[in-house]
């Protein structure tokens, strides 16, 4: 699990939870079932820290300094640092940091709303306003999630060894460092692209870009129709053959979360895969194209189609409210049964193994419904060439 999120860089957070939450099902597309308490446990332990970096992300704590300068000066993040809220209330706020210095760990709920029920997202009570400030500004970090809720604690405390005049890296340094992570983590990098990855300034990064590269950091590389300025990260050298040759090929199907780096950047996901993507959950129900919780489907290198989803846990049932394959996508048997088995696996990982298509296209709908049968028979013609090539 680490290692997925270090080579993802960041895991971003949502709350909305139809389906399995944002950070648990992108880990899920990546390492098939696992326990979703590892995720908590990791963050407990210290291994992973959050902070806003795509969004609000968990993070390896080993990249804490990569993020430190945004806390020491947040005003350049926008609604991210209430910075009115924060001088008109200095006081309060100051106090509630010695508070928890003083009485330890606090969660939002531990304070009662003075004027009763909320009204939405972001009518929060002061001392949740108080909080995300201090947490902004780097006083205040989540200590661990209990039922996904965030507590606080003091900084010192989480991570008592840091010290900034002694650890902070040169600005210039986390700067150069993040588009090498960028870079990394992107595989093939535009220059367009790697603003949006870490929300850098919005502008192309050539000059920075080609001075990594001189440094044997990137390798410029040419996409056939991309005139953009393109790199690769030296790690994947050794791959850069193969890719040129179409050697390299995807086995992996999965479902992704609208929240999965693959497709954070509508323009990247359009040039990658001729694939248009907008997350619809904040889009008013009658201005929604494909539905609430759009989980795009990955297969083979491809993304082929989406699925409204829905678990309905205490029926043991997932449902497919509606699903949309791309124009042009044939329902052919292995690509049906790669769908069903996967679809069926993400049933089976949220304890929900019934699954029910509740809107499709017909000859989706049948060849869906068949894929299992389909997929075991062809898995069985599978066994005896696996055999004789293994033989060979």
């Amino acid at each position: 699990m680490l290692e997925a999120i270090r080579r993802m860089a960041q895991l971003q957070i949502d709350t909305i939870h139809v389906v399995a939450r944002s950070p648990y099902l992108v880990l899920f597309s990546r390492l098939g079932a696992y326990p979703q308490q590892w995720l908590d446990e990791h963050l407990a332990a210290g291994k992973l820290f959050e902070y806003w970096s795509h969004e609000a992300c968990f993070l390896p704590i080993e990249d804490y300094g990569l993020l430190r300068h945004r806390m020491l000066d947040p005003s350049g993040m926008g609604w991210k640092y209430a910075a009115d809220w924060h001088h008109k209330h200095r006081k309060d706020i100051d106090a509630l940091l010695e508070h928890i210095r003083a009485t330890g760990p606090v969660r939002s709920a531990d304070f009662a709303r003075e004027s009763g029920k909320g009204n939405g997202w972001w009518d929060w009570k002061p001392e949740k306003r108080h909080l995300e400030v201090l947490f902004a500004i780097g006083q205040l970090m989540v200590a661990e999630r209990r039922n996904f809720q965030r507590v606080y604690d003091v900084t010192e405390r989480v991570l008592p060894h840091w010290d900034d005049a002694r650890d902070l890296p040169p600005q210039q340094a986390v700067a150069d460092e993040l588009l090498r992570r960028t870079c990394r983590a992107l595989g093939v990098a535009r220059a367009d692209w790697v603003a949006d990855y870490y929300r850098l300034p919005r502008r192309p990064y050539r000059d920075e870009l080609h001075a990594l590269a001189d440094q044997g950091e990137l390798i410029p590389v040419q996409v056939p129709g991309w005139k953009q300025d393109t790199f690769v990260h030296r790690d994947f050298a050794p791959m850069l053959d193969d890719a040129a040759s179409g050697k390299l090929a995807s086995t992996v199907t999965t479902v992704l979360s609208p929240f999965d780096p693959v497709v954070w950047d509508r323009k990247r996901v359009a040039a990658l895969f001729d694939f248009d993507y907008a997350i619809e959950c904040y889009t008013p129900a009658a201005k929604r194209k494909y539905g609430y919780f759009v989980l795009p489907l990955l297969s083979r290198g491809r993304l082929v189609g989406r699925v409204d989803a829905k678990a309905h846990r205490a029926e043991g049932v997932f449902e497919l409210k509606s699903v949309h394959m791309e124009a042009g996508v044939r329902p052919s048997a292995r690509l049906a049964g790669d769908l069903r088995r996967a679809l069926q696996r993400c049933a089976d990982w949220h304890g929900t193994p019934h699954l029910q298509i509740t809107s499709a296209a017909p000859e989706w709908r049948e060849a869906l419904s068949a894929g299992e049968d389909e997929a075991e028979a062809e898995a069985e013609d599978v066994k005896p060439k696996a055999k004789a090539k293994a033989s060979a």
